[in-house]
């Protein structure tokens, strides 16, 4: 049985994968000084860092209803027996929100909209393990719900100051990284971003990261992937890392985020997300 399975670009799925795996990615919207913008399609991580570095006002919105409707009407009309639509954490964006209503005006039987409940390769990881599970609707839909619950994502960024004015993290969360050169590691709980530890240097934090995707990710296979913003040299340095680290790595991916997710936390962050077992 033919299934599409349909992501959003905060996926930052790396370069080649979405075609790869016959992922269609839906952009989410970006606007610069109000200018219009789509994540991923006419504006990508070096047109962001550029932007924020020149403190230009940068804000990001879902995609719409009627636009992912018309991604579902494609997939189907193509032949896609079903449609699984995985998106970032409603708590996080009014994505899933957008998709649950396009799937209700497209064709809700044969639709089936997931929150992974995370975002970046967290999501990506649900998408690709419903690529993975082949068979119907159903079996993809069951393979994305059971990777997503499995991801852990922990990151540190500069500063929090992005977090905070994005309305992710609370003014109180944020007092955490106010400090003289105090480095906030932070992780996703439940579609949540939280406050988790800090550390006094980036060196400091790369450690932790190391650590806390070792505990995460047990003895067995994992999934590895690496983010960041205009920070490529650090990202490297994690990736070997954690490959050092974690024998059941088969690989760490690395990606830079885009617009959507580097426009609320900033140019230097750093992430890991772990997926115990990896994709099956």
């Amino acid at each position: 049985m033919s299934t599409t399975i349909v992501t959003d670009s905060t996926a930052y799925l790396p370069e080649g994968f979405a075609e790869r795996h016959g992922v269609r990615v839906v952009p989410l919207h970006v606007a610069v000084d109000g200018r219009s913008r789509l994540d991923g399609v006419d504006f990508g991580p070096a047109e962001l860092a550029a932007a924020l570095g020149e403190h230009r006002r940068v804000t990001t919105s879902r995609p719409t209803p009627g636009e992912l409707a018309e991604v579902y009407r494609s997939a189907l009309a193509e032949g896609a027996e079903g449609i699984v639509s995985v998106h970032l954490s409603r708590d996080l964006s009014g994505t899933w929100e957008a998709a649950r209503l396009a799937a209700e005006e497209v064709d809700p039987s044969r639709i089936r909209v997931v929150d992974s409940r995370a975002t970046g390769m967290g999501l990506g990881f649900a998408a690709l393990a419903a690529c993975a599970a082949g068979g119907d609707a159903a079996c993809a839909e069951e393979a994305a719900v059971a990777a997503a619950a499995r991801v852990r994502m922990f990151f540190c960024v500069e500063t929090l100051d992005h977090l905070r004015r994005g309305g992710r993290i609370g003014a109180a969360a944020a007092l955490v990284g106010t400090a003289l050169a105090v480095k906030p590691l932070l992780h996703v709980d439940d579609g949540r971003i939280v406050p988790l530890e800090k550390v006094r240097t980036m060196g400091r934090a790369i450690g932790r990261l190391v650590d806390l995707a070792a505990s995460a990710a047990g003895s067995g296979p994992v999934g590895l992937a690496v983010h960041h913003l205009a920070a490529p040299e650090r990202a490297a340095e994690l990736a070997t890392l954690l490959d050092e680290r974690l024998p059941g790595s088969t690989g760490c991916l690395i990606s830079e985020v885009g617009a959507v997710i580097g426009a609320h936390t900033g140019p230097g962050v750093l992430g890991v997300v772990v997926l115990p077992g990896g994709v099956s």
